[in-house]
């Protein structure tokens, strides 16, 4: 439902202030933000996991170097390939529903005003305001009015898989790069204990904003991505010290 609508339907016609934390395109950015930090979430534990894996096996600054940046490498285009993919598809069935719906709009109007109102009166509204309501969205934006209420989309904000590729793609890569250069910049002695240190930092950071973000308690998102990437590191590292102890 636009805010007008909503407007007329729950508060006599008033519109939300601007300022409000509910207007409109602001679960999308959040929604775009909360992606973002999974990204590089995703990034900081794979990488992590994959250098201090072979950490285990050797200590050639070399050798670390080259399976961080193959790793960096394949998981951001990885991602960036997945949700391309994934977002083209929700894309290609939005717009078949949203043209549908445009077609029954053309063919059965009256079918669709009363589906309309029916779908408003679900919501709580009674008959009578539901009809005004539908009658009043349908003359300003039938097909807006349908999809936001009968399919639950946005026909202006449909997602682009090309801005979901890229967003993957370069958050992957910044939480990539934390674990490698942690791995690859300090002294022989300290590579280790800076790499373990600074991932755990990150996955706390990461764990607090995705918290925030979805108003949930704080405290348990932040011990269970820490915990998720100090099990991962050490799984990593003892196959990693077995295969080098053996020779392989």
């Amino acid at each position: 439902m636009t805010d007008d609508s909503a407007g007329a339907a729950e508060g006599g016609g008033s519109r939300p202030h601007p300022d409000e934390p509910h207007h409109a395109g602001l679960s999308t950015r959040l929604n775009w933000l909360r992606a973002a930090v999974l990204g590089a979430n995703d990034g900081i534990v794979s990488t992590a996991g994959l250098v201090v894996g072979v950490a285990g096996a050797t200590d050639s600054r070399a050798a670390l170097l080259t399976a961080g940046l193959a790793g960096l490498m394949a998981g951001s285009l990885s991602m960036a390939a997945g949700e391309y993919v994934s977002v083209s598809t929700q894309r290609d069935s939005e717009q078949a529903a949203l043209a549908l719906e445009r077609e029954e709009l053309a063919t059965t109007p009256q079918a669709e005003l009363d589906e309309l109102t029916g779908l408003l009166e679900e919501r709580g509204i009674s008959h009578d305001l539901a009809r005004e309501v539908a009658e009043q969205m349908t003359a300003r934006d039938a097909l807006g009015a349908h999809a936001r209420v009968e399919l639950g989309i946005d026909p202006d904000e449909l997602a682009n898989p090309w801005h979901a590729a890229w967003a993957s793609f370069i958050s992957f890569t910044v939480g990539a790069l934390l674990p490698l250069l942690a791995i690859v910049l300090p002294p022989r002695d300290w590579r280790l204990g800076v790499t373990v240190l600074s991932v755990l930092a990150a996955l706390s950071a990461c764990g607090w904003i995705s918290a925030r973000l979805g108003n949930a308690p704080v405290r348990p998102a932040v011990l269970r991505n820490m915990a998720g990437g100090a099990i991962a590191m050490a799984v990593t590292y003892a196959v990693g010290a077995l295969l080098g102890a053996a020779g392989v």
